[in-house]
């Protein structure tokens, strides 16, 4: 925890800021990123009309596809918060092309996004880049930066005791998280690589391969962007950011050059034949 001096109305007042374990600011506290998290699932999960999610027990195959997938990336070193976030998939059976994560490890994917990716190692990636977001507490950070300070005060000085709730129930309205800033999306972006770099498995490119997919389906007046990208966007650099850390991740750990990387076709068309 890191103390910040703060004037406020003329007097100094001493506040505590969580900070995530890299060090970046986030005025909440890891608790609040699984309370967040967990209120956020309810309100989804409340809410069939508009997140139809998919039966565990009717879908099964599928989840154990996407849940033994998550546990690999999990396995990680770099992991942050293994042990104190949930890590709860959900699958959304919409056809929008699309993923998200909310604060303390809870992951949402839609089966439009899933039918749209053509192996098992662009999922990996996405699923990486979204692991990533929540372990790197990239919302929270999201919300210091919208709404930190003055929540923080209100708080502090009794005024708005409802203000967690009000935003809580504005991001599950919206359903997904504050937009993440470009800093965010590369470290995610990062991550993704390192984490299926150290499954010794997945092919860490699946994330740049899956951009590459999304790019080149554009219309040529830039229309029919995919929701993900609107959701997490994207610059001309991004693809080539992620070429560079695979070649220094190689040039660091000389044994990556020799592993047998996967791309799990089959694997992932047989599981695209279950979905609704």
């Amino acid at each position: 925890m890191k103390k910040f001096k703060c004037c406020w109305g003329g007097m100094i007042l001493l506040v505590l800021a969580g900070c995530s374990k890299d060090n970046d600011l986030n005025f909440f506290s890891v608790r609040q990123d699984i309370e967040f998290g967990a209120q956020l699932d309810s309100t989804i999960l409340a809410n069939p009309a508009e997140y139809p999610v998919l039966s565990r027990t009717q879908y099964a195959e599928v989840y154990s596809y996407l849940e033994t997938m998550l546990g690999d990336i999990l396995e990680s070193e770099e992991i942050l918060y293994k042990d104190e976030f949930a890590w709860k998939l959900t699958i959304i059976n919409s056809d929008v092309v699309n993923a998200f994560a909310a604060p303390g490890g809870y992951l949402y994917f839609y089966t439009g996004l899933l039918k749209y990716l053509d192996n098992g190692a662009q999922l990996a990636g996405i699923m990486g880049h979204e692991v990533a977001h929540t372990d790197r507490r990239h919302s929270t950070e999201a919300m210091t930066k919208e709404y930190g300070f003055s929540v923080l005060i209100s708080i502090l000085l009794g005024n708005e005791p409802s203000q967690m709730e009000q935003i809580l129930a504005s991001l599950a309205l919206n359903g997904t998280i504050l937009a993440y800033s470009r800093k965010n999306e590369n470290e995610a972006d990062q991550y993704s690589v390192y984490y299926s770099a150290d499954t010794r498995y997945y092919n860490p490119l699946g994330v740049s391969i899956f951009f590459q997919k999304m790019i080149s389906e554009q219309n040529t007046d830039g229309t029919g962007i995919p929701e993900f990208l609107s959701t997490h966007p994207s610059d001309e650099n991004r693809i080539a950011n992620i070429s560079t850390i695979w070649n220094n991740l190689k040039n660091e750990e000389p044994e990556l050059n020799s592993v047998d990387w996967k791309e799990l076709v089959s694997e992932h068309t047989t599981i695209k034949a279950l979905l609704p």
